[in-house]
């Protein structure tokens, strides 16, 4: 994050490559600016929050004691409990919640239009703002920005993140462990570092083992059930296919149980899963699992950004939450496979 104490005519001018005289022209409407370039100077002041309306400045130099949270979606079991977190952690410290939210865990906000939220936001509403998987890693922003679940961009300012590739390794050695050696991976958004980490945990849990890495056992999801499902049909229709499955997230592994109730494949005595997230649902499930603690991702990331605001030194700008295998009933030796 590229952090100032305020936002000037210069800044803009600089960004967009102009002069001061004509961010002023186009502050003041003047109808002497070429279109391109006007476009081009209204672009780089929403993306940069800038404000020359002396009133709102004024404002903004008041503690609000509201924070934002950006996330893709509100109904998503990851989103739920990253807010739970939040929402504990506000309780506790008197601070007041706005969320921002594009309604749609697939909609990929572009970086231009996440500057501008979180612009709009620090320069108006809130005195920081959380945001949740973001496409970019660097934002322009007056007041502190934490960002949950990074994209593949090394982020720029504070952080808070899964251990995903100790997770994944953990949970494909236990699939290994069981004596499976076709063991497939249904990614997640491989635009995020946590989706990254977990490929590169199976991959080298497989490495480790003495397994070769077969590409037709991984295949390209995006966290959601719908497209677990998609990607379970490929998988589950190969000639040859796995014996078991290691899901980016519990999302992804119901969409596995669907399919794979439908092909009339048992689990977990015809085909062993496990997920990552812990979600509650996965318990009914009886869905084996890694649990990375969302709530407390939520509520670590708020201490943190209000630490930020009230000027205290944090111990680190990038905070793990350590992820733990919760073995359930999803998986089995396989031996026992196909037995019933």
């Amino acid at each position: 994050m590229i952090k100032r104490q305020s936002i000037t005519i210069h800044d803009v001018a600089k960004t967009a490559g102009v002069s001061v005289s004509t961010v002023s022209r186009v502050l003041n409407e003047k109808d002497d600016v070429a279109e391109e370039t006007y476009k081009k100077v209204r672009n780089v002041i929403e993306e940069l929050g800038y404000s020359s309306d002396l009133a709102a400045k004024s404002m903004r130099s008041r503690k609000t004691n509201v924070i934002g949270l950006i996330m893709p979606d509100v109904t998503g079991p990851f989103s739920v409990h990253v807010a739970k977190g939040v929402n504990q952690a506000i309780l506790e410290l008197n601070y007041d919640l706005m969320i921002y939210t594009s309604g749609d865990v697939r909609k990929l906000s572009s970086s231009t239009k996440e500057q501008q939220f979180i612009s709009s936001l620090n320069n108006s509403f809130t005195d920081g703002v959380i945001i949740v998987t973001p496409t970019s890693g660097h934002f322009i922003s007056t007041s502190p920005v934490v960002v949950v679940d990074p994209s593949i961009h090394e982020p720029s300012g504070p952080a808070v993140i899964s251990t995903n590739y100790k997770g994944a390794i953990e949970a494909t050695q236990h699939l290994i462990d069981l004596g499976h050696r076709r063991i497939a991976h249904i990614s997640g958004r491989l635009d995020l570092l946590s989706a990254i980490r977990r490929k590169k945990g199976y991959e080298d849990a497989l490495g480790h083992a003495g397994i070769d890495y077969d590409p037709e056992l991984f295949v390209n999801g995006d966290y959601t059930r719908e497209t677990g499902k998609e990607c379970a049909e490929q998988l589950l229709k190969l000639e040859n296919p796995p014996t078991a499955i290691f899901a980016s997230n519990d999302q992804t592994a119901f969409g596995v149980y669907e399919v794979a109730e439908s092909l009339h494949i048992r689990i977990p005595e015809d085909l062993s899963i496990i997920g990552f997230d812990n979600v509650p649902e996965s318990g009914n499930f009886n869905l084996t699992t890694v649990d990375q603690h969302i709530d407390r991702m939520g509520y670590a990331a708020t201490k943190m950004l209000i630490d930020l605001i009230n000027g205290n030194e944090i111990e680190s700008t990038q905070l793990k939450i350590y992820t733990e295998l919760v073995i359930r009933g999803s998986a089995m030796k396989l031996g026992q496979h196909s037995s019933g």
